[in-house]
């Protein structure tokens, strides 16, 4: 992880503290747009929702190793930069087990036009900037648009950055 550029004022909980926690990529491209990929119909949890790149870490992983895995496994690119922490919020999914989820705005190499989708988990992908993040809140209830909400911060992020 040592190649993984972190910007300063980054940083990361500890993770072997027995909680479950969710590592979240808010993915930006050299021009400022941002990457969602739309879960699989199939998905038990948002399915046919718009999501950002992400999932649990593993016990023994930290923050960053969980971050730079799920990078890998959903769309192939590689986990280069943690450039910020967007936002971090605590949800049940209806199992009754709490996730601690943090979001950090991210860059990665490889190439963007044709990330590896995980067959069965994702079915398309999108690049968005500010005059299309409102297409992500189809098939969501109105009160549930954090994946808007999450992606709008890093657009506004990759700006400053």
């Amino acid at each position: 992880m040592n190649d993984i550029e972190v910007a300063p004022g980054v940083e990361f909980p500890d993770t072997s503290d027995g909680r479950t926690w969710v590592a979240g990529a808010v993915i930006a491209d050299p021009s400022g747009r941002v990457f969602a990929q739309r879960r699989s119909p199939t998905r038990k949890v948002f399915p046919h929702c718009w999501d950002i790149v992400g999932g649990h870490v593993e016990r023994g992983e930290t923050m960053v190793e969980g971050l730079a895995r799920e990078v890998e496994e959903e769309t192939g690119w590689r986990l280069t930069g943690v450039l910020a922490e967007l936002f971090s919020l605590d949800w049940d999914p209806g199992d009754g087990v709490t996730r601690r989820e943090v979001d950090y705005l991210v860059r990665v190499e490889g190439d963007l036009s044709a990330p590896r989708l995980e067959p069965g988990k994702h079915t398309e992908f999108l690049w968005v900037d500010d005059s299309t993040v409102h297409v992500l809140r189809d098939e969501r209830d109105p009160g549930d648009y954090f994946i808007t909400d999450i992606v709008q911060r890093g657009l506004d992020a990759a700006r400053t950055d």
